[in-house]
């Protein structure tokens, strides 16, 4: 599928309604104002925490998952939520949530009880259904789809001191070698960024040294395997021993997977490709952590094809020959989003179905279960783009991260 396309569609589904989060529930048999919720539902009736109990935390459906805290996106001064990360600051060991908004990035201290909305960064330039954001060094690079946006670069440590919140906050820096970008990936232990998706590189990695966070240096890209949506990279420790050390691009280049070497920026080498059957857009993946299995979620493949939630894995043990080794089919016809492995479990954006988590400890004999969700968008599962976006399971605390399209965040723990 070209982009064009699915930049249609999602801009469409947006501004549509859709999901009711009984596993085996396909029909949309449930009303809602565009939100996800109920249209009989009073808004102020919604609460803030709540425990999860016989399989509901207040509207929400969930197993094993409470509702820590939620904000409302009008809280955020925002109409629609995107991405999502995280940031853990190392002097006082307090955890932020960074939330994506059609028009910037909310900050929001985790670890106040209650949370607190401590302010905003707007936009570079326009508002935009997609914005993203990954942290480096107690500094987080924002890019989005929004013309002439660049990366934006903001000190995360100015968030210790917020004296009257929420604050109206300013970009520290703006690197300017590309306009609009999908995605951003940074790889933290060789401080590079790599923003996915410009009008640079016809559409593949635009390298970024990060070292200076202040000071954004370009680096180069790859070109060779045309656009890619999203990508992981690491500095490859797994079992492919010819490519140690080495770091390593996984790029979803919407209908195939593509692994370079990146190590010499002036010199990437490609070294395999691998797509599958039935491929509607190959959107996001993450190696689990012994980077022997990659994790890959389709985007379109739920609609185009009619099936349930689809994850795919491969065996990535040999780096110049990956291949396919399992399919995973989720209890909901909704569509996959983004993932992320912490441990042995992999944690979905499920769009209308929410977070849902899965063990993945038999991924390599291409096995995946369910072990947990809460669904963020009661009305239905519906395969359509609605619901959570992204998902961040990386705090020490165990709090997880749900940045919802028509209702905002969510911050849920595991009982």
């Amino acid at each position: 599928m070209k982009k064009i396309l699915l930049l249609i569609v999602i801009s469409f589904a947006i501004i549509s309604c859709g999901s009711d989060d009984s596993p085996s529930d396909t029909t949309d048999d449930v009303t809602d104002d565009g939100t996800g919720m109920n249209d009989d539902m009073d808004p102020a009736e919604i609460p803030r925490t709540a425990p999860c109990e016989n399989g509901f935390a207040g509207p929400f459906q969930c197993n094993d998952y409470d509702l820590v805290y939620r904000f409302d996106l009008v809280t955020f001064g925002a109409t629609a939520g995107n991405d999502s990360w995280g940031w853990t600051d190392s002097s006082t060991g307090k955890e932020y949530a960074l939330m994506c908004v059609n028009n910037g990035v909310a900050f929001v201290d985790i670890t106040a009880d209650p949370p607190i909305y401590l302010g905003k960064l707007p936009t570079a330039t326009f508002s935009s259904a997609w914005r993203d954001v990954k942290v480096y060094n107690n500094f987080a690079f924002i890019v989005s789809e929004a013309s002439g946006h660049g990366m934006q670069v903001f000190d995360l440590t100015r968030l210790r001191n917020v004296s009257n919140p929420p604050s109206n906050f300013s970009a520290d820096a703006t690197y300017t070698g590309f306009g609009n970008a999908h995605n951003i990936v940074i790889n933290e232990s060789s401080a590079y960024a790599y923003a996915v998706g410009t009008q640079t590189f016809n559409g593949g990695p635009h390298f970024i040294d990060i070292q200076d966070p202040l000071n954004p240096v370009a680096a180069g890209g790859f070109a060779m395997d045309a656009y890619s949506h999203d990508a992981q990279v690491v500095t490859y420790n797994g079992p492919d021993t010819e490519h140690a050390g080495k770091e390593i691009l996984i790029g979803s280049n919407e209908d195939q997977i593509s692994i370079v070497d990146i190590t010499d920026k002036a010199n990437p080498i490609g070294l395999s490709t691998i797509s599958y059957g039935q491929v509607g857009y190959t959107h996001q993946g993450w190696f689990t952590e012994d980077q022997t299995i990659f994790i890959l979620g389709d985007e379109i493949d739920e609609q185009n094809f009619g099936f349930n939630t689809r994850t795919l894995m491969f065996d990535f043990s040999d780096l110049d020959n990956p291949s396919l080794i399992g399919e995973y089919s989720g209890p909901t016809p909704a569509i996959d989003h983004n993932g992320y492995v912490k441990g042995n479990s992999y944690f979905m954006a499920n769009y209308t179905a929410g977070l849902r988590v899965l063990d993945a400890t038999n991924a390599a004999s291409g096995t995946l279960n369910e072990i947990g969700y809460f669904d963020t968008f009661p009305a239905n599962n519906n395969a359509g783009f609605d619901g959570a976006w992204n998902v961040y399971p990386y705090f020490e605390s165990g709090k997880i991260l749900i940045s919802d399209i028509n209702t905002g965040l969510y911050i849920v723990k595991k009982r």
